[in-house]
Order: C-alpha cells, then structure tokens, then sequence
C-alpha cells in the first residue's frame, strides 16, 4: 500500500483549475449626475388630458389657447357717469356748464339702449354699454351728479325723469370707454402651450369664455415614511422613538414642485404591512416617494418589499448626505415610479431637491426641471471626503454674492436645514477649500 498526501486548499481557491476564485467586485459607486439620469430617463410629462378650470390650477397647458371673441365683447363705460356727445361739453366750464337732457339710465347687462343725441346724454354705470350716439363717458365727478346746484358731485343721486345734467369739463372722445376687443381680438393667441396656469390665467380663460382645457396634469405623489421607531407629531414619544418630520417634509416639498401630493403617515417595519400600504395606494399614484429603509440594516423591509415587486434597484451615490438611494418601478417597465430616499431627515430632503423635485417637474412638462445654480464666494473653509459629493446647507445672499454654511455636515440637524435657502456643493474630487473660495450653490427659494 502506498502512502498518499492529502490536499486542502481555502475555499477562495476551489476552482476546478486549480486556480483562485476571484474576490467579490465592489459594488458599483454611482456619481449624483449618473442616477440622476438614469432616473430622469425613465420618466416623462404625463399624458394631457381635459380639466374644468379650477381643476387645471398649477397645471401647464397643452395647446395653445386663442380667443373665439372679442374682449371686451362691445364698447363699455370704464366709469360711472353720463354717455355723451362730445360736441356737447367742448366749451363746459364750471362757470357755464353744458346743460343736458338725460333720456335714459344704462346699468352693467343692459340689453335695449336709448340713443343719445345732440343736447342729450344718457347714465352709464361702469361696466355697461356705450349707448348709440355717445362718444365719450363725462365721469360723476365731472358733473353736478343730476342734482341741478350746478357742484361737482361724487355719487348720481337724482331721478332720471326730467333730469338734466351739467357737465362741469370738456369731455374727449372716446375718453372712459373701453373699447370691444382693446385687450384681446378674436382669433388672437392668448397663452401659449407650456403656460403654468395660475389665477389670472384662469380667469383670463374664463373671460374668453372657456370651461375647460387641456393640460398636463399634475403628477399625484404618494409619499410615506418606513420606521418603527416613527410617532405621529402630537403623540406622546416614548422611549427610543421619535416623531415622524419626513412625511411633512416631503409631502410639502412635492407640493411646493407642483404635485398633488397625498401623506401617509409612518409605517412600521413590518413587511406585510408596508406591501399593504403600497397596495391601497398604487391606484392614486403617478410616483411614491419613501424615507428609510434603505441602508443595511437589520430591520430595513423597505428593500425586501420593493426588490419582491421586481423592477427597483438599490444603489449606493458617492454624494454626502444621501448614499443610498433606490430607484424603479412597481409593476415593471410600464408600473408606478419609486423613488426611495434615505431615513435621515436631511439625506431624504437633499435627496428630495436633487432627484425627486426634478421627476416631478418632468412630469409636469415643465422647463425649469432644475433648481437654479449659481457661483458664489463661501467666507468659510471647507472640508470634504474623498470621492463624494457633498451637499453644506448654506445661507445665500445675493446681495453680497456670498454662501455661508448653515450648521455642520451632519444629517440629522433639521434646525439647521431650516435656516438654510441654498446647498453648497462640493466636488467629488475636492477634499479642502480655503476661505473666500468660489463654489455653486444650488438656490432652495427659486
């Protein structure tokens, strides 16, 4: 019997060549700008659609509007006073006023008009139509009011049977009327597509006489936040908890992008709770927005129950704050966008303001999808890690051109995020700036 020598090898070397497996990749590091596109790639203005005006607030419309009539739709007084000839007042002073026979009394909606003529005028409320054969409005004050003193008066008092007027002034033509069609023609464009509706557009819609119109609507968000350590604010906060800001915070920050966004309050760590709350929602949704549960945590669901809906990915950023991040859809490539953010209250809104705010506007159809960026001076020195792109809460003011940070790096300083109206960026390859450095500043009040 021969001897025989036994061989080990360690588990990273059992190949069946004999040689090494390799070592596990590192998982792939996204820049801010590659997520960001890749987001913005697979989103895009949601499908136009018919609303009643109040309906239509915030949203941008789909075509261009133009207008079927005049406006105004006839000739009407811009004052209260009397319809006349102009002839009749050339030479009124208030000395030797034009003394003149009123043959009738025109209110706002008047159908049947009297005609004015030679020695005559007619009452006219503001708003009302010009009567024939009247060229200019004479205002009350102008004129005696009907009261036969022969003063000035501020109010039209008298009865119009045997009235008479005197006219105080020489009246211009055309002076106080409103002429048909003066501030929009027929067949004229009066908004383009693209407008973001707001209340003069609105009325102005309704002036023309539009009921509806046809828009891009506004993208309904659904926005919940994940922990069970999450209390209600009001509730009493028992030991290791704390109250639920991040729904409010994103929930108002998609309202202030232009959403219709709707708040859930804080669902715990609970699988098939979370997946019931996402059920329930899906209907109403045009994207769900989450806080937390995206980390490597023990007890973070949130990636159990995405990932089991197929179509999400989690991904880390080489930014600070907000690393992790995730991203998909819910139901495949046609299904509802998520977008996952970061628990801590500073990393979920940065997030919110770099990826969320500009899906929203997308969706809107709007042009300015990105918050305005400009260079500024920061009067501090600033510190930075390697390879990330860091996001300071700041304070602009554009007055002096100047950026001061706001509070320090941390992510859960939410005093000091309030305080702030900029974020000051840092590059990735940046680890120092000395005092005075230019730096861009992302504008949070534009």
């Amino acid at each position: 019997m021969t001897g025989s020598t036994e061989h080990t090898t360690s588990p990273a070397a059992a190949c069946c060549d004999g040689t090494a497996d390799p070592a596990p990749a590192a998982p792939r590091l996204w820049t801010v700008d590659e997520h960001l596109a890749d987001v913005l790639s697979s989103v895009g203005p949601l499908p136009a659609i018919e609303l009643q005006l109040l309906d239509a607030r915030g949203c941008r419309l789909d075509e261009d509007v133009h207008a079927g009539s005049d406006l105004p739709p006839f000739d009407n007084s811009s004052m209260d006073g009397y319809a006349v000839r102009t002839a009749d007042t050339a030479r009124a002073t208030a000395e030797y006023p034009s003394v003149l026979a009123v043959v009738g009394d025109i209110a706002a909606g008047a159908g049947e008009l009297p005609r004015v003529g030679p020695g005559q005028a007619a009452r006219i409320m503001t708003g009302a139509p010009v009567p024939p054969g009247a060229e200019a409005v004479a205002p009350v004050e102008w004129t005696d009011g009907g009261t036969g003193t022969g003063l000035a008066a501020d109010a039209m008092t008298a009865a119009v049977e045997d009235e008479e007027v005197r006219v105080l002034r020489p009246v211009a033509e055309g002076a106080h009327i409103r002429r048909r069609g003066s501030d929009v023609a027929a067949g004229s464009r009066v908004l383009e597509a693209g407008t973001r509706l707001g209340p003069t557009q609105l009325g102005l819609l309704a002036a023309i006489g539009r009921a509806t119109v046809q828009v891009r609507p506004r993208p309904r968000v659904v926005v919940l936040s994940t922990g069970s350590e999450l209390v209600q604010p009001g509730e009493p906060v028992g030991p290791g908890q704390i109250s639920d800001s991040n729904s409010f915070t994103l929930t108002a920050a998609a309202q202030e992008a232009g959403a219709i966004a709707y708040r859930v309050g804080g669902v715990p760590d609970d699988a098939a709770r979370l997946r019931a709350v996402l059920e329930d929602q899906l209907g109403r949704a045009d994207l769900i927005v989450t806080s937390g549960g995206v980390s490597v945590g023990a007890y973070d669901v949130v990636k159990e129950v995405f990932e089991s809906y197929g179509g999400v990915d989690f991904r880390r950023l080489r930014m600070q704050p907000g690393k992790p991040q995730g991203f998909g859809r819910i139901g495949g490539a046609t299904g509802v966008p998520l977008l996952a953010l970061p628990g801590n209250p500073v990393s979920a809104y940065i997030s919110f303001e770099l990826f969320v705010r500009p899906v929203i506007r997308t969706m809107l159809g709007a042009d300015d999808v990105h918050r305005p960026v400009v260079r500024a001076r920061c009067p501090a020195a600033l510190r930075s890690p390697a390879g990330r792109r860091q996001f300071l809460r700041g304070r602009y003011s554009a007055a002096d051109g100047t950026a001061e940070p706001v509070g320090g790096a941390e992510s859960h300083l939410v005093g000091a995020l309030a305080r702030a109206n900029c974020l000051i960026t840092v590059p990735e390859d940046v680890t120092e700036l000395p005092a005075g450095s230019e730096v861009d500043v992302v504008l949070l009040d534009s």
